[in-house]
């Protein structure tokens, strides 16, 4: 039967309008997806966090049916992963872009959950029990993305939604008590809570409730959450050589900055990571240089090498303390490296990522165990080494083996233009904010901070255009957090939250009876003279 050329070029039509739609969502889904960026440095525009996400929402909301719920997911969590990580794609180059859709996939079942709870085309507007069960059900979801894209394998807690709150006093409070995750929780429910207000009126009353109740939590977490008693102070110099083409030429520069140092009275002086390209073992000359430092400034010298080392095989990126007489016997080898950067996981089946971006030609060695260093005044302090800086659970189990200052040495020169400076420089807020103690933020090239046990910012930031040496009188702090006490309570809670929404719709789905089989119609002697009536 041949079709009429006009009902062809009809079809046609319809055919090109619907690829051209799909192609537009995606590319809205991946728009969407991106906007939360904004709420990280350098932007920096820490509010926009609580709505960044409705667009993403009502966009997942609209899809026909779960698969493109799935999907718009899907794309919409590529979009975050490429927005918070674009820094890297000078190093990556197109391979950035397979991984962010790689862990785009994670955002896939979220969105399946989205289109669950807030409705749909054909489900209608959601109902007071639906939206409520949102505000509990997709921040949990949500939760539990972020958990594990932060295996260290994946790439780590870079960019946890929860951490763009670092400069916002009530939100580093809510931290203290459950670490970054009860933050996230608190601003993927604001979202949810305004995709509600927007899209169902009989909503409104029981989300607001919850809102409101939710305003009284953490008002109640403010006037009633343990906070750290100030204990002391302790000065704290941080030695940023700005850039400088050569180990050599960086030492010298980060050598002069320390001798400056001399009769300033400080405790500590911290150079940042990699700023010692030799093994103090393989070169005492070196080491005798920073013990000279030590004994002008009249303070231990925390130093990072970044070498193969001469007792063992491999290279390994270490965060040693020198003292008058040398190296101190304080030593820590860095256990959590960055992927692609500092070692390539499965090489033997993604080494060809050496040949389209800077990655790691050879694989640095783990450490195997955090350490707690002393100072001669007894002071302990705890040092993390760069990306460690992200993982709530390096400082937390710092402080509990008797760490009363976190000190992270990085270096962020790649990246020197980018959003990436700020960005790291704000995870130490959170990180003390957890703790309950001081943390410092030492770079090679900038962006270095120092933070209060509150997460408050001490002094001022020293930005990627500076060299210099900068002193800071740091509060010391005694008392136990909560998150401290308990740990990950929140990721456990969202857990239990899904577990109890996946048994409660499977439950219904078990007990909703089957569709009855259609009845064909009744036959008569003359149904097959009757016509049908239409």
């Amino acid at each position: 039967m041949r079709v009429p050329v006009g009902l062809r070029h009809t079809l046609t039509g319809l055919r090109h309008r619907v690829m051209v739609s799909r192609w537009w969502r995606g590319a809205a889904a991946l728009l969407a997806g991106a906007l939360p960026a904004l709420a990280f440095p350098a932007p920096a525009l820490w509010w926009f966090a609580y709505v960044a996400l409705v667009p993403w929402l009502l966009l997942i909301r609209s899809a026909r049916d779960g698969r493109r719920a799935a999907l718009d997911g899907w794309l919409g969590g590529t979009g975050f992963m490429l927005a918070v990580h674009h820094w890297l794609m000078p190093s990556l180059t197109v391979f950035i872009v397979v991984l962010a859709a790689l862990l785009g996939l994670l955002w896939a079942p979220w969105g399946a959950l989205v289109r669950s709870t807030l409705g749909g085309p054909g489900a209608g507007r959601p109902s007071p029990r639906r939206a409520t069960a949102a505000l509990a059900v997709l921040p949990a979801g949500w939760l539990m993305v972020e958990l594990v894209r932060s295996w260290q394998g994946l790439g780590g807690p870079w960019g946890v939604l929860g951490s763009s709150q670092w400069q916002v006093a009530p939100a580093l409070r809510l931290a203290s008590v459950g670490g970054v995750w009860l933050v996230s929780l608190f601003v993927v429910a604001a979202n949810v809570a305004v995709t509600v207000l927007l899209v169902s009126r009989p909503a409104r009353t029981p989300v607001v409730a919850a809102v409101l109740a939710g305003a009284v939590a953490a008002g109640a977490v403010w006037a009633w959450a343990p906070r750290p008693e100030r204990a002391g102070r302790v000065r704290v110099a941080v030695v940023q050589p700005g850039m400088y083409e050569g180990g050599d030429a960086r030492f010298a520069r980060s050598e002069a900055l320390t001798r400056s140092l001399a009769g300033r009275d400080v405790d500590l002086v911290v150079w940042g990571e990699s700023s010692v390209g030799s093994d103090l073992t393989a070169r005492p000359d070196l080491a005798a240089r920073i013990a000279a430092l030590s004994r002008a400034v009249g303070a231990d010298v925390l130093v990072n090498v970044d070498a193969r080392r001469a007792d063992r095989p491999g290279i390994f990126k270490s965060s040693v303390l020198v003292g008058p007489d040398g190296p101190t016997g304080g030593r820590y080898d860095k256990m959590r490296l960055v992927p692609f950067g500092e070692y390539i996981p499965a090489r033997s089946l993604l080494g060809w990522a050496t040949s389209v971006g800077k990655a790691a030609g050879e694989d640095r060695r783990r450490g195997s165990t955090p350490v707690v260093m002393t100072l001669p005044d007894g002071l302990r302090f705890g040092p993390v080494i760069c990306f460690e800086s992200a993982f709530p659970d390096m400082s937390r189990h710092l402080v509990r083996e008797g760490a009363r200052l976190i000190v992270a040495q990085s270096s962020t020169s790649s990246f020197q233009h980018s959003w990436a400076p700020a960005q790291h420089a704000s995870l130490a807020a959170l990180r003390a904010a957890e703790t309950g103690r001081p943390a410092v933020h030492a770079t090679l090239t900038g962006i270095s901070a120092v933070y209060g046990p509150d997460g408050e910012r001490i002094g001022h930031w020293l930005g990627t255009g500076r060299s210099t040496a900068e002193v800071y009188d740091v509060p010391l702090a005694d008392g136990t957090t909560l998150y401290v006490r308990f740990g990950d309570w929140a990721v456990y809670a969202a857990l239990l939250v899904l577990a109890a929404y996946c048994a409660f719709t499977g439950r219904r789905s078990l007990r909703r009876p089957a569709p009855e089989p259609p009845v064909p119609p009744a036959r008569t002697a003359h149904a097959s003279q009757e016509r049908p009536v239409h």
